[in-house]
């Protein structure tokens, strides 16, 4: 009897207050294929409060498809350059972790950015548009493949460097 090959599937956060992005990738034989990729937009106008909510609302819609997750993969981030920045930061992961949480997820890891930027975008300093085009590179899509917002690029690219890094995918 033939072995069916195992399919896994990975979320990648690129976590904001502004547009927090996600990704759900599979992987079987070890190449990855997008499986989606969506953001949450929120309007500094709006309450902190509010934001927030729409960050986890936006969290669970997203990943309530992959319950089955076998990684939920995020930016690290430990140095803000304000207080500001850090609460806006910190709450969104909150929000977000409240959201994962509520469907029986949690985030299992964290990849740095310059290590993102590095092995995605070609170098560490790489843009978002060469990090885009790392990842359509990489996930076999056609140079127009059109992302939404950086931010769905990102968590692509996020949780990518955290497959290849891991040795999970063939590139």
């Amino acid at each position: 009897m033939a072995k069916t090959p195992q399919i896994s599937t990975y979320i990648g956060l690129d976590i904001s207050l502004t547009s927090p992005g996600f990704s759900a990738i599979s992987v079987k034989n070890r190449k990855p294929t997008l499986l989606k990729t969506d953001a949450v937009t929120t309007d500094s106008k709006q309450s902190d409060g509010l934001r927030y909510s729409l960050v986890e609302a936006g969290t669970v819609a997203f990943v309530s498809q992959y319950t089955n997750a076998s990684a939920v993969v995020r930016e690290d981030y430990k140095r803000p350059a304000s207080k500001r920045q850090g609460q806006t930061v910190f709450g969104a992961w909150a929000a977000v972790d409240t959201g994962l949480q509520r469907v029986g997820l949690r985030v299992t890891d964290e990849i740095n950015a310059t290590t993102v930027k590095r092995i995605i975008g070609g170098h560490g300093k790489a843009e978002k548009d060469e990090v885009a085009a790392g990842v359509r590179r990489i996930l076999g899509l056609a140079d127009d493949y059109y992302f939404a917002t950086d931010d769905e690029s990102d968590a692509a690219g996020i949780v990518l460097a955290w497959l290849i890094e891991k040795e999970l995918i063939d590139v």
